[in-house]
């Protein structure tokens, strides 16, 4: 498929809109979590009403269906930046429900797909915890058969999601998908979760000792968590969360300017670069979603640039937005303070560095655009 034909695939309007027509009561329930932060209870029966957590299932669990898989990362990077225009937070724990579903999709039986549009259709929401304190999470086998054991550290829905997919250790030092409840409070440690952003993810820890793993539990095979390009490609979903917070924070920004603001032609140089900051966090974010979509073996690279781009785009909105509108950014109950606070948060997602490092090295060695014009 030609890099053209890449670039012209239509946005789905059809869901554009859903989004669209649920954005003020997100905005409203998000700004409420803020203040008091929980799990978005509100947030998520908003986004199960509109049909949206069923969207990118597989197909055997309910799922839309789409033309390929062009148009379907298409449609998903229009949910996820305007889910994350209305509430970071709750964009990062869909974006996290949606890895789940790809995981189901890539690596679940028959049986554990029917299961997942079950749970779905109760209205659930899943996420994907890997991240973990020492020792981390092992598979035990006993008597009474195998069950999980351990902590899971920055798990995000921690006791409000229906279920998570977690990363355990075998007893082989091989890595296993396993899919646990995730909704009893009980386990959630949401104690350490203080920050000034993302508040409404509780990104606490979370106890999975002693829940049973049967073959059900099990997704997949071992390792399959980390197959390429599938893994680093799968980047960019985060990064159009990311997307819609900064194009939120222009948007309020335009909205805050005052006349005198707007009549100063160093405010308006300020406006015009935050403008092309958005602009190009879009391109890169569009272009990694559409190489991930075809499995190029360039998705890597590109995935783990495009991360870079989005960062500094983030961090020039937010300081020129700070600039633009002066203190009354800073102001608490501001919509553009949250955006603020939620974004420089949500922009420390993991080895940033590393990832644009990675990313260098790819294009040392050549033009990971690659689009018939390469650089060398």
């Amino acid at each position: 498929m030609s890099h053209h034909a890449r670039r012209s695939i239509p946005a789905d309007q059809t869901l554009r809109q859903r989004v669209a027509a649920i954005s003020d009561k997100l905005i409203a329930s998000g700004m409420r979590y803020d203040a008091a932060p929980l799990f978005p209870r509100e947030s998520v029966d908003t986004i199960v009403a509109a049909g949206l957590h069923k969207t990118f299932a597989p197909g055997a669990s309910g799922g839309q269906p789409f033309d390929d898989a062009l148009s379907e990362n298409a449609a998903l990077l229009d949910v996820l930046r305007g889910i994350g225009r209305a509430d970071l937070s709750l964009g990062r724990l869909f974006e996290g429900h949606v890895n789940a579903l790809k995981l189901f999709a890539w690596y679940g039986g028959p049986d554990q797909r029917a299961w997942l549009g079950q749970r779905l259709d109760e209205g659930q929401l899943f996420g994907v915890w890997a991240t973990e304190p020492p020792p981390g999470v092992t598979l035990v086998a006993g008597d009474g058969g195998t069950h999980l054991q351990g902590n899971k550290s920055f798990a995000s829905g921690a006791g409000g999601l229906g279920h998570a997919v977690v990363t355990a250790r075998m007893a082989d030092g091989r890595t296993q998908l396993a899919v646990a409840p995730a909704d009893d409070p009980a386990r959630a440690d949401l104690t350490g979760w203080r920050v000034r952003g993302m508040r409404a993810t509780v990104s606490g820890s979370y106890d999975l000792s002693g829940l049973p793993c049967t073959a059900m539990n099990l997704l997949g095979q071992p390792d399959d968590y980390g197959t390429e390009p599938r893994f680093t490609a799968g980047a960019w979903r985060f990064t159009a969360v990311h997307l819609g917070g900064i194009e939120a924070l222009l948007a309020e920004t335009r909205r805050g300017l005052s006349e005198a603001a707007r009549s100063d032609p160093l405010q308006r140089l300020k406006f015009g670069q935050a403008v092309v900051a958005a602009r190009t966090a879009y391109l890169w974010v569009r272009e990694a979603a559409q190489r991930a979509a075809i499995d190029s073996p360039d998705a890597p690279a590109f995935a783990q640039m495009t991360r870079g781009v989005v960062e500094r785009a983030g961090l020039d909105v937010m300081e020129l937005a700070a600039r633009m509108i002066g203190t009354r950014s800073a102001f608490d109950g501001q919509r553009i303070d949250k955006i603020i606070r939620d974004l420089s948060l949500y922009l420390r997602q993991a080895g940033p560095d590393f990832a644009r490092d990675q990313a260098a090295l790819a294009w040392l060695d050549r033009d990971v655009w690659g689009d018939g014009d390469e650089l060398w």
